[in-house]
């Protein structure tokens, strides 16, 4: 097939004109050899440039070798240095050519393309001005972004601790008995204050139910979104005050409420500054009716989704996310004191506080800050501990430790999951190691299903007798991934370990929904989990332990039918789908998987299926990109992997958008 358009003809004439010009290496082999080297980070004055090439020759290189096969870890490369010489022009131009090829690719519908890509276009530009190529940074970055090369194995590092770990007998006291507390735990609510009742809930966005063209208005549209909220909408306000009001009935009792992130609406193209502090303070507000409430910052809890400065980056940059800390501390002071609200503010939304007349510690965790769509993490040297969070966490732990105390762990996401940087996950369960004595349970949201997550001592050597601790993960309110839920824990009062959790629901197939949502238990761990394990493990005072809960994932695997009760739980029981053969395989390995580098996702492996996957096709595909619902967010990420799935339009594109003067210009790369 001749090729006419004139791009594809300059670019052509680029590439037989370098090939004659300059002796080539076969470097789709070298790539291929080398893909999955781990080599230490380089930094900036040890990497050898021994080649200059006009960029016409880069692009027409890579449509060509890559038009019979996948893009390599050195074509990853060579897209990032393109995009680094068009980021050396100014963010506009550099934002200018991800939307039109986020548009081109189908990343995302029109208006969030323009509009997200607005919004985090300028750390992207940042990082990849700034970035050495090649590099550690630049292959974990073509790894999370463009979804080419195999992440790079964890960088060593041993966490340093002030003290070495106690004996057994050093452990907080045992139980007296004493009635269980009940304690409430919320996350994702995803309140949308722009959701109008009647409006279209069929768009063409990721997040529907808002008029934004006139054929989204309730007396021109034929999909009526109902008051209490719709399957590709965010949480309407009057979902959100009967979720309060479901709380306030069913559990009056409760010692606190744990709320573990993303209050704000995921159409985040459309979110401002204004917006994300109004947003804040209303949900506040309407939350006092539940008097107690230890709250942890989500990713959507921010002007740009995902974005949050770490310190040592210019002051603007790091400046830039405090009205968030800010109105968090103003908001939280009520609930957690002037003390603890002081850390918010100068510690990145991070606080530790005493729970009131009692020996437990609740460390709320910025999480954020080990995520990988956080692009203002890709420094030249990536820092090992981000804003000293870690240090701060292994800090607060020594006090409660040395206090005798227990301590809660709450923050947004799990840090098994794919989008925890595998540097920072290994260095958060050495923590978790360390004090498993003190430590009695972690609690998180983010992924919007229901599960949890088991940590051992040795993650290829699962065994019960391994397991050493235990991450709660809870749903959402936002009915996009699932019928509306909170959970409750029974939880003992000495040694504050869960002895279970009840799920409650509102069903949104129910003919009464849209009058008024019933909420109602949906069903209680033990009764479930419990009653079906060898032998039964019912007893109401018996805590749930990590060995419990790697028990009931063993029975998962050794029985499809329990696993796929399961499975459908994951969503309350709307829109299940099938998951058998590997998908089954990554869900009970993910539940094994505090840290993200066994999760066998992305080049993880794990002993729970002794398998790894890692670029998938068809269904696997598709179930490796629904890990988690807060997809809709990760703009840059869906534009990464578009560039890599068509680079020929990506030439076009950059050809079309930056002209000429741009594709003859010359940068230096390593071969």
């Amino acid at each position: 097939m001749l090729l006419t358009l004139p791009w594809v003809g300059f670019l052509s004439l680029a590439l037989v004109q370098y090939t004659l010009a300059v002796p080539q290496p076969d470097r789709r082999t070298i790539a291929n050899a080398t893909s999955t080297s781990l080599a230490p980070s380089p930094s900036a004055t040890n990497v050898s440039y021994n080649e200059t090439v006009a960029l016409a020759s880069v692009l027409a290189e890579l449509v060509a070798g890559t038009a019979t096969g996948d893009p390599t870890c050195s074509d990853c490369e060579s897209i990032l240095l393109i995009l680094k010489e068009a980021a050396t022009l100014g963010d506009d131009v550099f934002i200018k050519l991800f939307q039109e090829v986020c548009i081109d690719t189908g990343s995302a519908s029109t208006a969030e393309c323009t509009g997200l890509v607005a919004l985090e276009g300028s750390s992207m530009a940042y990082s990849l001005r700034n970035m050495v190529i090649p590099s550690r940074t630049a292959k974990i970055f073509c790894n999370t972004v463009m979804g080419i090369c195999p992440l790079p194995a964890v960088e060593p590092y041993v966490v340093s601790f002030p003290k070495p770990k106690p004996t057994a007998s050093a452990a907080p006291v045992s139980s007296s008995g004493s009635t269980p507390l009940q304690i409430v735990h919320i996350s994702d609510i995803h309140v949308d204050h722009s959701y109008v009742a009647g409006s279209n809930y069929n768009c063409a966005n990721s997040i529907c139910c808002h008029v934004l063209t006139p054929s989204d208005a309730p007396n021109v549209t034929q999909y009526h979104a109902g008051p209490f909220g719709n399957t590709n909408c965010d949480s309407p306000v009057d979902l959100e005050e009967s979720l309060y009001a479901a709380i306030q009935e069913l559990i009056p009792d409760a010692a606190f409420t744990l709320f573990t992130g993303d209050l704000v609406e995921g159409a985040v193209w459309l979110t401002t500054k204004q917006e994300v502090i109004n947003d804040m303070n209303d949900v506040k507000s309407k939350m006092s009716g539940l008097d107690l409430v230890y709250s942890a910052v989500g990713n959507h809890d921010s002007g740009v989704v995902n974005l949050f400065p770490q310190s040592g980056l210019p002051a603007n940059i790091t400046s830039s996310s405090q009205y968030i800390y800010d109105t968090l501390s103003s908001d939280w002071e009520s609930w957690i004191g002037t003390e603890a609200a002081a850390q918010v503010t100068n510690n990145f939304g991070s606080y530790s506080v005493v729970h009131p007349n009692s020996n437990l510690r609740i460390i709320s965790v910025n999480t954020q800050f080990w995520t990988k769509e956080n692009f203002w993490l890709y420094t030249p040297t990536m820092s090992r501990d981000p804003s000293g969070q870690l240090a701060w966490l292994v800090s607060e732990l020594q006090s409660a430790e040395d206090a005798g105390q227990r301590a809660y762990i709450i923050g947004h996401m799990p840090m098994g999951r794919t989008d925890a940087l595998w540097d920072y996950s290994d260095y958060f369960d050495q923590v978790i190691q360390r004090y498993s004595a003190t430590i009695a349970s972690q609690f998180f949201g983010h992924t919007h299903h229901d599960q949890w997550e088991v940590a051992y001592t040795d993650y290829l050597n699962q065994t019960a007798s391994s397991a050493t601790a235990i991450s709660y993960i809870t749903s959402a309110l936002t009915p996009t991934s699932g019928n509306p839920t909170f959970r409750v824990y029974s939880v003992d009062p000495d040694t504050y370990e869960v002895l279970d959790y009840t799920v409650y629901f509102a069903n949104y197939t129910l003919p009464g929904y849209q009058s008024k949502p019933t909420w109602a238990k949906y069903y209680s761990v033990k009764e479930t989990y419990g009653a079906l394990l060898d032998p039964p493990y019912t007893d109401p005072s018996a805590p749930l332990t990590p060995e419990f809960w790697h028990n009931v994932t063993q029975m998962f695997i050794e029985d499809d039918t329990q696993f796929n009760n399961y499975y459908a739980r994951r969503t309350r029981g709307l829109n299940v789908t099938s998951c058998t053969g590997s998908c089954k395989a990554q869900e009970i390995c993910q539940l094994r998987s505090p840290q993200s580098q066994y999760n066998c996702v992305n080049g993880a492996v794990n002993a729970a299926n002794a398998t790894t996957l890692y670029k998938r096709d068809g269904d696997d595909q598709a179930r490796l990109n629904a890990v988690d619902d807060c997809h809709h967010s990760f703009i840059g990420i869906k534009v990464g992997q578009g560039i890599a799935a068509d680079l020929s339009a990506f030439a076009k594109k950059v050809a079309v958008v930056l002209g000429e003067s741009f594709t003859s210009r010359k940068i230096r790369r390593d071969i």
